[in-house]
């Protein structure tokens, strides 16, 4: 059994004590527990009171063998730089982008990889697109409760519910639309990276923006789903009662009124309603998560 030896503050007789303690569950976890050590209290040469522990050889750290990366015991591929990474350094150098100057991107011992061993599936983002009223945001909520069903972890990116929080500064002209296209982008990259299935539901109008957004993903994992509904099925629907008040003047740049949509050239799924023909939302679903599991996204 490890021991991990710390010293309490002096006691009555002025010497120090001694407290030994085995593995906990902190400790498990990889954490080190100091046993009766208090913040409050500490005499002002604590430095010379308390000895560092040292940190013993991870017999799991990356090694390089015969010109090739060493897996670690726990069947994990570590970084070359995995002890940089683990202890917060970088070699890397350091860069500016945009409006933020000297900075270095800070890499990590457990990659996407590892999380989507982890989760059992692949990472990647669906982007569902079409007008306001074509079924958007009702497909993103069946189809994450669908992959739920069989264990497949999801996220909803909803374009009206990060309107409330994250993008409520944003307005609907043309280049804020295009800028609460960009950072929801930004959050579905990272929700990807984290190995989950993130579900994009947005007017998302210019074809530019959704581009840029597939950009930001590695090839494969961006799969943008066209949800084809002719603007005058959406506009009987208009569940939210936007259409009636673009028509009327009270909503202006309202995208199919008096602002365009810009449909997909080369999307990778086309649900469409041809005429009275609607498919149902249960054969839509069935339709993407055929493509998922097709492709590979539904298993490490």
């Amino acid at each position: 059994m490890s021991v991990v030896q710390a010293l309490y503050p002096p006691c009555s007789c002025g010497m120090m004590q001694i407290a030994k303690c085995g593995h906990s569950a902190t400790e498990k976890l990889g954490f080190t527990r100091l046993c009766g050590i208090e913040a409050i209290g500490l005499s002002r040469n604590r430095k010379s009171l308390l000895k560092p522990i040292l940190a013993k050889e991870d017999n799991g750290a990356s090694r390089i063998e015969d010109g090739h990366q060493a897996k670690k015991p726990n069947g994990l591929t570590p970084l070359a730089n995995h002890s940089a990474a683990l202890f917060g350094k970088n070699l890397g150098e350091k860069s500016s982008i945009g409006n933020s100057m000297n900075i270095l991107w800070h890499e990590c011992p457990i990659q996407k990889l590892d999380r989507e061993h982890l989760l059992q599936q692949k990472g990647c983002v669906i982007w569902l697109t079409g007008l306001s009223g074509s079924g958007k945001s009702t497909l993103a909520c069946f189809l994450s409760r669908s992959l739920h069903s069989i264990g497949k972890l999801t996220y909803i990116l909803d374009g009206d519910n990060i309107r409330h929080g994250l993008n409520r500064d944003l307005s609907f002209r043309a280049e804020d639309r295009s800028e609460n296209i960009r950072r929801i982008g930004e959050v579905a990259k990272l929700l990807a990276d984290a190995g989950l299935i993130c579900i994009a539901s947005l007017i998302s109008p210019y074809r530019k923006d959704r581009d840029a957004c597939r950009a930001l993903l590695p090839e494969g994992n961006f799969i943008e789903v066209f949800i084809d509904v002719p603007l005058e099925v959406c506009e009987a629907r208009d569940p939210k009662g936007l259409y009636k008040l673009a028509r009327a003047g009270k909503i202006k740049g309202f995208t199919g009124i008096d602002d365009p949509y810009e449909p997909p050239y080369s999307c990778e799924i086309v649900l469409q309603q041809k005429g009275s023909e609607c498919t149902s939302l249960s054969d839509m679903t069935k339709i993407v998560i055929s493509y998922l599991d097709k492709n590979g996204y539904l298993r490490a």
